[in-house]
C-alpha cells in the first residue's frame, strides 16, 4: 500500500462519517479514527522500514495537519525532554484544558504547579475526572490539543521539576 492509496483512504473515511476504520494486510496495520474535526491515522509496518513519510489529510475545510506517525518515532529533542517529568493520562477519554468552556485553562505553559494541583480534566463516559499533578514544577509544554481524545498513559504535559 503506497502513500497515495493511504491518503485517498483517509479522505474517503473522513467523508463517510465513520468513526474508526481498521485495515490489516500481510505487512501493514492501518487504523484511521475521525471525530471532532480531526482525522488520526496510525500505521504499523511489520517489515523494517528506515523512515515512513508523514501523510497529510484535510478533513472538512480545516488546514492540513500531519496525521500519520512512523511505528517508532525518532525523538530529535530527546536530550531536552530527558530533564522533564511527563504528566500522563491515567484513563482513556477526552482531554479538556478548562473546567468549563467559559472558564480559563487550568494551566498554561510557564505556570508553576504543585503536587496535587489540577492540570486538566478528562471526560470518560460522561464523567469529568480532574487530573492532578504528581510533581511540583513549571509547565514546559502542553502535548495534547484541547477537546482531543487521549489514551491510557498518553503524555499530556512536560513539567520542569527544578
Amino acid at each position: 500500500m503506497d502513500i497515495k492509496e493511504i491518503q485517498n483512504l483517509i479522505k474517503f473515511v473522513a467523508k463517510s462519517g465513520a468513526s474508526e476504520v481498521k485495515l490489516e494486510m500481510e505487512d501493514v496495520k492501518l487504523t484511521i479514527r475521525t471525530g471532532s474535526g480531526k482525522t488520526e491515522t496510525t500505521i504499523l509496518q511489520a517489515s523494517p522500514v528506515a523512515s515512513m513519510p508523514q501523510v497529510q489529510a484535510a478533513p472538512a475545510p480545516v488546514a492540513q495537519q500531519p496525521v500519520a506517525e512512523p511505528a517508532a518515532p525518532a525523538k530529535n529533542d530527546a536530550n531536552d525532554d530527558a530533564n522533564y517529568v511527563t504528566v500522563k493520562s491515567p484513563i482513556i477519554g477526552t482531554f479538556y484544558r478548562k473546567p468549563a468552556p467559559d472558564k480559563p485553562n487550568f494551566v498554561e505553559v510557564g505556570s508553576d504547579i504543585s503536587a496535587g494541583d489540577t492540570v486538566c480534566v478528562i471526560e470518560a463516559m460522561k464523567l469529568f475526572n480532574e487530573i492532578e499533578s504528581e510533581v511540583s514544577g513549571k509547565i514546559v509544554k502542553v502535548l495534547v490539543d484541547d477537546s482531543s481524545p487521549v489514551e491510557f498513559d498518553q503524555p499530556l504535559f512536560l513539567v520542569d521539576p527544578s
